[in-house]
């Protein structure tokens, strides 16, 4: 509902039903909700506007203090939950951070701060699936799903991976 004087209110910025003003950024945020959940059936939307909340305080919080929040593990996994329906475990659960379907999905987020964009799996948690999501030095955020049989075979326990060598299992999938 629309707080301020309602003379403000005219054709231009609004529409008058049902014996209330409402806006075209109510009507707008609404289709984008609409058009969120169309693309992503499985999608918690309320996730949508936590994620971007906290990708924008972690933002702000860089441009104003040159500082970096301890916030990307948990950006990188709501990014998995509003991209590809991942359903988080509880925090500091063992093993793996998530489920899709029946797979357990380990997610790994490159910083911004990082100064390469790598990232290192522990090959003894117990996972079937990878997202690795990479949150660049502009904030913006991409993700690829691998399966862990398409992962290179290494001797040890320790996988090293670059963004640029993964190839996501399915060319489709979403990468905002």
């Amino acid at each position: 509902m629309m707080h301020g004087a309602t003379d403000l209110w005219n054709e231009d910025n609004a529409i008058y039903d049902d014996g209330e003003w409402i806006t075209w950024d109510e009507i707008n945020s609404h289709l984008e909700r609409l058009e969120f959940q169309s693309s992503f059936p499985d999608l918690d939307v309320d996730l949508v506007s936590i994620f971007k909340n906290l990708l924008g305080v972690a933002q702000e919080y860089h441009d104003l203090t040159g500082s970096h929040l301890q916030v990307y593990g948990d950006l990188g996994e709501l990014y998995g939950a509003i991209t590809y329906g991942i359903k988080l475990h509880r925090n500091y659960a063992q093993g793996s951070d998530g489920k899709l379907g029946n797979h357990f999905v380990e997610v790994k987020t490159i910083t911004p701060f990082k100064n390469t964009d790598r990232i290192t799996l522990n090959l003894t948690r117990n996972f079937s699936k990878v997202l690795v999501v990479k949150i660049n030095a502009a904030f913006e955020v991409r993700g690829k799903l691998i399966d862990r049989k398409a992962l290179p075979k290494v001797k040890g326990d320790k996988l090293t991976l670059h963004w640029a060598d993964i190839e996501p299992e399915d060319p489709k999938a979403p990468r905002t």
